[in-house]
């Protein structure tokens, strides 16, 4: 019988968007270089953890007061992206524009995410795009859920590289958020996916 895991608190509000052992030399290059930029306050560096924080649970309570969202259930509940253990799932961090409006992730894919022999699994890309999508739309806009996702995927992507999700939303149109991105390579020479997405602003006041 399946036996619910237990998390002390201290696991759990790990920020995981910090530098750790796992990170190759190109990650922690990258890192340093957005840290620089968020110097003068134009990006700023998204902390990032296992667990929902308490209010986007009450969020979905507004906007779903219908659904039954079980106490136990969430207090064992994880982010997808950081349910894997350190070093080999989804190592990644995030960085957002107010002023222009994007979000940009640096990631690392590690050995658990494997598709085809020595590349990353096409669901791990798509995770990690909508992930990256959904942060923009809601940074800019508020809570949101994707409602349509394409993606075209150009190159297949090494295990353990460095790439990097550029993400931008491109115009709203009353609810709906038009949000796309690219992921390249650390020197942008190699583009290996593009996206487009929808993403609908949930509003309590309509049966969402």
């Amino acid at each position: 019988m399946y036996k619910h895991r237990s998390f002390s608190s201290e696991v759990l509000h790990v920020d995981h968007s910090l530098p750790n052992p796992s990170w190759n030399e190109d990650m922690r290059l990258l890192f340093d270089q957005f840290m620089k930029k968020s110097e003068d306050g134009s990006w700023k560096r998204l902390p990032l953890y296992k667990c929902n924080p308490p209010e986007r649970i009450e969020d979905v309570k507004i906007f779903f007061p219908d659904a039954k969202l079980l106490k136990e259930q969430i207090s064992q509940a994880q982010q997808f992206p950081r349910s894997l253990g350190e070093g080999v799932g989804f190592e990644y961090a995030m960085f957002h524009n107010h002023v222009e409006d994007r979000t940009v992730c640096i990631f690392q894919g590690g050995p658990h995410l494997q598709g085809a022999p020595g590349f990353l699994h096409g669901g791990a890309i798509a995770t990690m795009i909508d992930t990256t999508l959904g942060m923009c739309a809601i940074l800019t806009e508020g809570i949101a859920m994707t409602a349509n996702l394409n993606i075209n995927f150009r190159r297949p992507i090494p295990l353990y590289s460095v790439v990097v999700i550029n993400c931008q939303l491109d115009r709203v149109e009353g609810r709906k958020l038009f949000v796309s991105c690219n992921i390249r390579s650390m020197d942008e020479k190699t583009l290996y996916s593009e996206a487009t997405s929808t993403f609908v602003k949930l509003d309590p006041k309509k049966k969402n």
